[in-house]
């Protein structure tokens, strides 16, 4: 046998001919609490989907954690490599010298920075092969002073591949007439877009060897570039390192190095979370006028529970189910809506703007022209379970409201 009071809550959530309007009114909360779940586990999914695609961006030129050396630059970086790879969560590292410079054709002018790399390594630790639009990386010989280029510098320099580029070092020498900065001319042999304004139009990629003749490095390098398995952990690798490693070499990961981005993204996650939980508290509170409805309308039925010996409590029971029915199953059907909502969004946005002539996402202004979707079950887990407490504590009032109805005067003009 079920409880009488699970018994009794069940039954009052059918309609019935004259409580039409009330079963409206519950049915407006359940949709009211399902819409709002589905938005809030859409938006968080497209939240994602945008770290999770500046994030695979971002490490496409940067690598997962760096070991950087003093001014002079490291001179024994294959020891320092082989310390780094002796961690077991280490996959890959790479030399690198880094520097700033003008790049100068024509009349033309563009501040880089420089970085001078082994392709064969660098391929290791970052993606330029694969956003490669002209020329290749491996193009970049010894002595043979090339130099690989981000579109938007390409673009802002009017430059080709095969075309030549005087870059300038602020390194200079000093002579009777005053400080004279080192020129060098390089031949563009690549041109990458990796679709993040901060490399296309400020990065330029030269071969080691000729960086080191550049900017007088000699053999040192000015740091190692590492990749790791998982890059969630590279905070924590990066502090077991560390203590391997001489104390003037400072290490950072990808986390330091781009903390504004992400700190930004997770404080825009947060504020949508907030924002659209009240929508979900707006639709379960409207229980409360639901249930205090449905608690006027069954006075009767409440007096005659009473009188045949069913106490506060149960008749409590009777309500708070009644709400938690109309809250699960608004859940339950929320979470439906926005998993398929976040597992098709790529079908769902196509079919949205044919249908209403118009583009989310315009090529000419944004770099990412589709919406991305990554789902987290945890982000669905804690949306479903904050809609449950919050359809929950919509019911405690009019179900204690209930509890406290006298027979007597219930049933006076019965």
């Amino acid at each position: 046998m079920r409880p009488y009071e699970l018994f009794i809550g069940l039954r009052y959530t059918r309609a019935k001919r004259r409580t039409h309007f009330i079963s409206f009114i519950s049915g407006v909360s359940m949709l009211g609490i399902a819409l709002g779940i589905a938005a809030l586990i859409t938006v968080m999914s497209v939240m994602n989907g945008f770290e999770k695609e500046i994030r695979a961006r971002i490490l496409g030129a940067a690598a997962h954690m760096q070991m950087l050396g003093s001014d002079a630059g490291i001179a024994d970086w294959e020891g320092l490599s082989r310390v780094a790879k002796a961690h077991p969560e280490v996959t890959a590292s790479a030399p690198f010298v880094q520097a700033q410079g003008l790049l100068s054709t024509g009349s033309a002018v563009r501040g880089v920075f420089v970085r001078g790399v082994v392709p064969e390594l660098e391929d290791k630790v970052a993606d330029f092969s694969k956003h490669m639009t002209a020329g290749s990386l491996e193009a970049l010989r010894p002595g043979g002073f090339g130099i690989v280029i981000g579109v938007g510098i390409a673009r802002a320099l009017q430059l080709r591949v095969g075309d030549r580029v005087t870059l300038i070092s602020p390194q200079g020498q000093v002579t009777p007439a005053g400080l004279m900065p080192r020129l060098k001319q390089f031949t563009v042999v690549g041109i990458f877009a990796l679709d993040h304004n901060e490399y296309d139009s400020a990065l330029a990629l030269a071969r080691m060897e000729d960086a080191q003749v550049l900017y007088r490095l000699g053999a040192n390098v000015s740091g190692v570039r590492l990749k790791v398995g998982n890059i969630d952990a590279a905070p924590r690798i990066a502090r077991e390192i560390a203590r391997n490693v001489p104390s003037d070499i400072f290490l950072t990961d990808w986390t330091q190095q781009n903390v504004n981005y992400f700190r930004a993204i997770q404080i825009e996650k947060r504020m949508m979370f907030i924002i659209l939980t009240l929508i979900i508290a707006v639709a379960a509170f409207n229980l409360v006028s639901t249930l205090v409805m449905v608690v006027t309308d069954k006075h009767p039925d409440i007096a005659i529970l009473r009188t045949l010996g069913a106490s506060p409590g149960s008749v409590m029971k009777i309500f708070v189910v009644q709400g938690a029915v109309i809250g699960i199953v608004g859940t339950l059907l929320g979470v439906g809506i926005g998993v398929l909502m976040a597992l098709n969004i790529d079908t769902v946005v196509p079919a949205v703007e044919r249908a209403f002539g118009f583009q989310i996402l315009s090529r000419e202004v944004y770099y990412i022209s589709e919406l991305p979707s990554d789902l987290h079950w945890s982000d669905v887990w804690s949306v479903a379970l904050v809609s449950l407490v919050l359809a929950f504590v919509a019911t405690l009032y009019p179900s204690w409201r209930a509890a406290r109805v006298n027979p007597a005067e219930a049933l006076r003009y019965e």
